[in-house]
């Protein structure tokens, strides 16, 4: 460790706070939060780390700065604003490219209420909202609940007394009162409003509360026609309920981080439970750096989206203890109930919101499926390497008779047919599935071995632990070659039920539906294909041999112009060497004349 940075962690205090690390170029490349500021910086020069990416930024730290906090929740929130603000190399980025939607309610003498993605001083805002249609969906409610206007007029106590302003065609088709002429009061209008930021804060079961008092008071006073349109707005909020909330049988304003991750990147989804109802749902991603512990990255999260939505919830429910503590901030991990459905919602769309970037990403570049799809089989299947290079066996006969096999081969997760290889079995007498795998195996394997070929990664067998077993003998026992072998097992049905790996075999346990699963599985049906198809060539051949086969100097083209002619082989044998060369022609018909009439020995 470099003197000037023990000098600086010698004086360094040992309460929470924010540290920061800089290179020899005075950038920052690392913000970090810590319950115990000297003891979490000391941690990072007193060992050689795991990760190669920590250990080459303990190397890069040239000075260090920190800021004392009063609490961890404080060191969270700064550290946090100070990550968004510099970006630094080495810390988890917040990867939140997409601008999202926002209902903004302005603060004017009658305030307007619009949708927007520019988030400004000088209003209140509501959201953001997952997708434009949510919050489409809720403007609609507005406007039918509350005639507000919709013009861009800088309404003033002074302009409407001077009259600056006329109506517009909202006011004629009523929806709009026209504050702007003085036809409806700043403090009718500010009741609406105030209003609609209750059902924008997901609580608009106040509202509905309201309303059905509203509206027995006015029956049981027969004011009917005045109960009804109070029905009618009641109506309308709660069919906007139906579409846009799932209800639950807790009151409190609860917060639900769903949680997940693959190699790169950390998925974080918060659900907003307002006054019994799902409001809200939005989901960020994390790009991991140092290989970040999840708790880390989850509190990291919970902070980012709480002040982003501005949410004082005093419940959050989550699905392992984040590494934070929050003042009267209670933290659930629910393991049945409403509350434990709620977290398998968010769970749900946060897992979801991976597989759509997943499929976006291929689209724009097919590659990094075949990339990801090589690493599962790789980390399912427990390899050394990553599988490009895969082969696939399998047999076919008919009782023993023409028994052949084939080999199909995958580089790069596509089938690379110009590798693929069709064998006949030669050595093998009878139906023995075994004797014949094992027989091709070794003719491929040290064929591959002579020529120089680059053997495959993997070795997959149409069948279950007697394949694979027989593959190992030759691969391994034979030809003394290390490559990972899996066998396909197939049901009752004849379909693939299971993947096994190791030796003694064992079912990885993939379901029908997994992407890996559907993969294997297709290499298993594009080699009993390949094998049935050459297969049957190869029957259909033998079933079409006939005696002209045998003469000599007769091919295909002679042979069909004479069975063209003649119908059958017995005719041909019975033809006279005049009938033969008026199709074939002098020369070959001596030679078929003579093979059906040999001349006999004196």
């Amino acid at each position: 460790m470099k003197d000037n940075l023990k000098q600086i962690i010698s004086v360094m205090p040992s309460t929470p706070g924010v540290y920061q690390y800089f290179n020899s170029d005075g950038k920052i490349i690392y913000v970090g939060k810590a319950k115990n500021l000297k003891r979490r910086v000391s941690s990072y020069f007193n060992k050689v780390h795991d990760s190669a990416k920590t250990n080459i930024l303990v190397s890069n730290i040239a000075d260090i700065k920190y800021i004392c906090v009063n609490t961890e929740a404080d060191a969270l929130l700064l550290e946090n604003n100070l990550i968004k603000k510099y970006q630094p190399r080495y810390n988890i980025l917040l990867k939140d490219g997409k601008t999202y939607p926002w209902l903004c309610i302005t603060k004017e003498p009658f305030p307007r209420v619009f949708k927007t993605r520019n988030v400004v001083r000088g209003a209140d805002y509501f959201g953001p909202y997952p997708s434009s249609w949510t919050l489409d969906l809720l403007l609609e409610l507005i406007r039918e609940l509350y005639p507000i206007r919709t013009c861009k007029h800088p309404l003033t106590e002074q302009g409407i007394a001077s009259h600056k302003y006329d109506v517009c065609l909202q006011y004629h088709i009523k929806n709009c009162l026209a504050p702007c002429v003085g036809r409806q009061s700043q403090e009718e209008y500010a009741k609406f409003i105030d209003e609609i930021r209750e059902i924008a804060k997901g609580r608009s079961h106040i509202i509905t509360d309201y309303l059905m008092q509203q509206m027995q008071q006015l029956a049981s006073e027969y004011k009917f026609e005045e109960a009804q349109k109070i029905k009618e707005k009641y109506d309308l909020i709660v069919k906007y309920q139906s579409k846009t909330v799932i209800t639950t049988t807790s009151d409190n304003d609860i917060d639900v981080f769903g949680y997940d991750e693959d190699e790169g990147s950390a998925y974080i989804n918060i659900l907003r439970i307002a006054g019994g109802s799902v409001v809200q749902g939005f989901t960020i991603e994390y790009k991991k750096t140092l290989d970040e512990p999840k708790e880390e990255i989850l509190a990291l999260a919970i902070v980012e989206l709480r002040e982003r939505f501005k949410s004082i919830s005093r419940e959050i429910i989550v699905p392992f203890m984040p590494d934070i503590e929050l003042d009267k901030v209670n933290f659930i991990i629910p393991q049945k109930g409403d509350k434990k459905k709620l977290l398998d919602l968010s769970t749900q769309n946060v897992k979801q919101y991976r597989v759509d970037k997943y499929k976006q990403s291929e689209k724009l570049n097919p590659e990094q499926r075949q990339v990801r799809l090589m690493k599962d089989i790789q980390e399912r299947l427990y390899l050394d390497k990553l599988p490009q290079h895969i082969e696939c066996f399998d047999n076919s006969n008919i009782s023993g008779s023409d028994a052949v096999a084939a080999c199909v081969v995958y580089k790069m997760a596509k089938p690379s047919k110009k590798d693929y290889r069709k064998y006949i079995i030669k050595t093998v007498v009878g139906p023995d599935d075994y004797a014949s795998m094992a027989e091709v195996v070794y003719r491929r394997y040290s064929r591959m071995i002579d020529e120089g070929t680059p053997l495959p990664d993997l070795i997959l067998t149409d069948g279950g632990k007697g394949q694979m077993e027989v593959v190992r003998r030759v691969v391994e026992d034979q030809l003394g070659l290390n490559i990972a072998i899996a066998g396909l097992a197939k049901n009752d049905k004849h379909h693939t039920s299971e993947v096994l790996v190791g030796f003694p075999p064992r079912s990885i346990g993939l379901k029908p539906t997994d992407t890996l699963f559907k993969f294997l599985a297709g290499i298993q049906d594009e080699v009993h294909r390949f094998a049935i198809t050459f297969h049957r060539d190869k029957r259909s051949k033998s079933q079409t041999r006939s005696e002209l086969d045998n003469i000599a100097g007769v091919g295909e083209k002679t042979k069909n112009l004479l069975l063209k002619h003649f119908k059958s082989v017995k005719r041909i044998s019975l033809a006279s060497e005049t009938e033969l060369s008026e199709i074939v022609g002098k020369s070959k018909a001596s030679v078929i004349y003579t093979h059906f009439h040999p001349k006999m020995e004196p």
